[in-house]
């Protein structure tokens, strides 16, 4: 772990938001590299995810879809980044949950103003477990797994 890393996680003598304003700040170049590494490998996990959808319809195409709006989205994984520093002593079933938690917020949040100028590209509202047609409460579970897969990213790369 670096040293610059070290210090965000110790310097209990600043707040909270000091420390996290530091942590972007400190290197925004190796950020975007992130940001679009999370964007490619959230699209690529969600053209997985849609296509696996079609098999279950009994499409053996396989055909996915996804946006790119997508990729933008899960490229903003980079802002969880502090929070795994922060509970990175935590058990991981408790991460998984606090990641899900935080992704559906996003969602929530994103996909709200996204669909208040018609350009949300997921559409839940005839779905059992949704809430305001922008976030399923049965996708826990996926969002707890990735999550959890970012989060492996994220220490693979070296960062934390």
């Amino acid at each position: 772990m670096s040293i610059k890393r070290q210090a965000f996680l110790f310097d209990h003598q600043k707040p909270v938001f000091y420390c996290i304003r530091r942590y972007f700040f400190a290197d925004t170049s190796f950020m975007l590299i992130r940001f679009i590494l999370y964007g490619a490998i959230g699209c690529l996990m969600e053209v997985f995810w849609t296509g696996m959808g079609s098999l279950m319809n009994k499409d053996y195409k396989l055909r996915s879809t996804t946006s790119i709006w997508m990729f933008f989205i899960y490229g903003m994984v980079v802002f969880l980044e502090p929070i795994y520093l922060l509970m990175q002593s935590f058990p991981i079933v408790l991460r998984g949950i606090i990641y899900a938690l935080c992704i559906f917020m996003g969602e929530y949040i994103i996909g709200g103003g996204l669909k208040r100028v018609d350009l949300c590209p997921w559409d839940y509202t005839h779905c059992r477990y949704n809430v305001q047609g922008v976030i399923r409460l049965d996708y826990a579970p996926a969002w707890f797994a990735a999550g959890l897969i970012f989060e492996r990213v994220f220490v693979l790369l070296g960062v934390a």
